[in-house]
């Protein structure tokens, strides 16, 4: 047997892969018996459809880059991409890896840096969500099965009497015609990096995506504090969103008032803090990948 990976026999690291899996089913099985009654939930449903991984690779456990698995169970994964035999056990396959995604490995090792060394803002109030119902009785809104909590006039006068300052693409691209002007920034794809931030909530939940998308090079367990980063983000954002979640269960966040202003921050440098640690590590791992890809030769099939 190889000496030159750390090896893990299946008594160290089954119970680690059902433990993920258990942990991501008290997420994902409420929202699959809701998808099969055509249900939908504000707050829950997110993760699962404005992100791409399905509940399926989710429950997939990984040990990350440099460790091989034992085991029968192991041997399975001889199946699964970007996976070959090592010695008695099967590893993850960076260079192979790397050699289909150089590019999205770089791209997101690019937004994680910049994010990291831009400094941290805590002056948005969560207006973003308020830019997306802005003039909704001329646009609707986009969670159409959910009332505004200040009515359409309400919210329009919020939107009108605050400075709007969001810095990221994905919650500025869903603005209100009639809102994007109002942003002072004008995030872009091209400008991500350099605008993305560490108070930015929608920056942290992001972590989540970039997790997934370095794919079993990230280890099931960062993996999992990503996703469960951004269920709390995203349960905090609706909270201070326009619409009324009483109904659901939610209190709102009245970023309206000066004491849901500061309500607001508080949970915002909370999570900024939780995301540092989250992003050097996914970093870290982009990082390994990118040497992987410089120093190790892709198999040739079937050697």
């Amino acid at each position: 047997m190889p000496a030159d990976l750390p090896h893990l026999t299946e008594d160290l690291w089954l119970p680690r892969a059902r433990a993920h899996r258990d942990r991501v089913q008290h997420f994902a099985a409420p929202f699959l018996q809701r998808r099969s009654t055509q249900r939908k939930h504000p707050v829950e449903d997110f993760l699962f459809t404005y992100y791409t991984e399905k509940p399926g690779r989710l429950q997939r456990w990984n040990p990350g880059t440099g460790v091989v698995l034992l085991g029968d169970q192991a041997a399975e994964r001889l199946t699964w991409r970007h996976h070959r035999p090592h010695g008695e056990g099967v590893t993850f396959d960076a260079a192979a890896f790397m050699a289909e995604r150089h590019r999205t490995v770089t791209h997101a090792r690019s937004i994680l840096a910049g994010a990291a060394s831009n400094p941290a803002r805590f002056s948005c109030f969560g207006l973003h969500e308020w830019a997306m119902a802005y003039k909704s009785e001329e646009n609707g809104v986009r969670h159409d099965y959910l009332p505004l909590r200040l009515g359409a006039a309400g919210t329009d006068e919020v939107v009108e009497g605050h400075r709007i300052r969001c810095t990221h693409i994905d919650a500025f691209r869903f603005y209100t015609p009639q809102a994007v002007g109002l942003n002072e920034e004008r995030p872009t794809r091209e400008n991500q990096a350099s605008l993305d931030q560490p108070g930015c909530l929608h920056a942290n939940m992001d972590l989540y995506k970039w997790a997934y998308k370095l794919s079993a090079a990230v280890p099931g367990e960062l993996l999992l504090a990503t996703f469960e980063l951004a269920w709390d983000i995203r349960t905090m954002d609706m909270r201070a969103s326009p619409y009324e979640l009483g109904d659901w269960g939610y209190t709102p966040i009245r970023i309206e008032t000066a004491a849901g202003k500061a309500e607001y921050v508080r949970l915002q440098q909370g999570f900024a803090e939780q995301a540092t640690g989250l992003r050097l590590r996914l970093l870290a791992v982009a990082d390994d990948l990118i040497a992987a890809a410089e120093t190790e030769p892709v198999p040739t099939p079937g050697r």
